[in-house]
């Protein structure tokens, strides 16, 4: 038929376009298809967690800032030494004041005063409280406004605890069981033999030997001084003896001694006078704060009197002849 090719030339037709569709997959992928991504690299190891290190916590410590006279601490060793402002109270120190002497001892949320006469040692210190002993004497101690702190003061000889946690006391402690706690402000807990009162600022409370415990609290005494005997004020002999009776809990200087009375408040204490004029002084303190002052002035003479040579008329030379005993 004269309308159709012929097989032969159909032939390269048909391989051609066999041959172009061949190739498509070819050209897409050399020249269409995107590559793949290269493989993923390994992810570094995450940095070990940051440790914040803490600075060590400064030790707390209680440092004498005032010292007035002479003021002594006894080692560890038993010995003793003279110390100065600056000086810081290890747990294993007992600290004293002479006669005439104190000592202001400061940490960082309490204050410790020590009145002349006076044996302390710290027992422990930490954030929140501190804990102190009294061997003898009197201390007033106080918590500093806003901080949260405990002090704690015992008495030695004795099962009294005086405890606050806002506030100011003062202790006093003859050293033979008889122990005062007077508030100053705030309000402290005063414990022993177990029974324990709250003493109010501008109260005073007494433990004694073989009582039930601490008494009631009372108003702090104005009146120190319930009496006191002194000797002659003309005397031949250089020492005297002077009594009285004081307020139980004070705390009394006498000629510049500082002791304490009984648990009654009754005092005997032997004063050395010189030859001549002397003023005797008496100073009493209370765990209040009041103070009261009596004096009593001696004159002492030991000098034995001089022999009275009254002169005879005979005993002149030429004068009369002594008379005659027997006539």
């Amino acid at each position: 038929m004269a309308g159709t090719s012929p097989p032969r030339r159909q032939t390269p037709f048909i391989l051609g376009l066999v041959l172009i569709l061949a190739a498509l997959p070819l050209g897409y992928f050399l020249f269409l298809h995107q590559p793949p991504p290269p493989p993923a690299l390994p992810m570094p190891p995450a940095p070990p967690p940051v440790v914040e290190t803490k600075a060590p916590e400064k030790p707390m410590e209680v440092t004498l800032t005032e010292v007035t006279g002479t003021v002594e601490v006894r080692r560890a060793d038993g010995t003793w030494e003279a110390v100065k402002p600056g000086r810081v109270l290890q747990p294993s120190e007992i600290l004293r004041t002479k006669d005439g002497a104190s000592a202001l001892l400061r940490g960082e949320a309490v204050d410790v005063r020590l009145e002349p006469g006076t044996e302390l040692s710290l027992e422990e210190i930490t954030a929140t409280a501190s804990r102190f002993m009294l061997a003898n004497g009197m201390a007033t101690a106080s918590v500093r406004s806003g901080i949260r702190h405990t002090l704690e003061m015992r008495a030695a000889g004795s099962d009294a605890v005086a405890r606050t946690s806002e506030g100011t006391f003062a202790m006093s402690n003859n050293g033979a069981g008889t122990v005062a706690v007077g508030t100053r402000e705030g309000e402290v807990a005063f414990f022993g033999n177990g029974k324990v009162v709250i003493v109010r600022a501008g109260q005073q409370s007494v433990v004694r030997p073989g009582s039930s415990g601490p008494s009631e609290p009372v108003k702090i005494p104005s009146s120190l001084l319930r009496k006191v005997q002194w000797p002659s004020a003309r005397q031949n002999k250089r020492e005297i003896v002077v009594q009285g009776e004081a307020e139980p809990g004070t705390r009394l200087e006498l000629a510049g001694e500082t002791f304490s009375p009984g648990q009654d408040g009754a005092f005997t204490k032997t004063v050395a006078l010189k030859e001549g004029e002397n003023d005797v002084k008496l100073k009493v303190s209370s765990v209040g704060g009041n103070k009261e002052e009596a004096n009593q002035k001696f004159h002492v003479d030991t000098q034995a009197p001089t022999k009275l040579k009254v002169k005879m008329p005979w005993d002149n030379s030429g004068g009369q002849t002594p008379p005659n005993p027997n006539p």
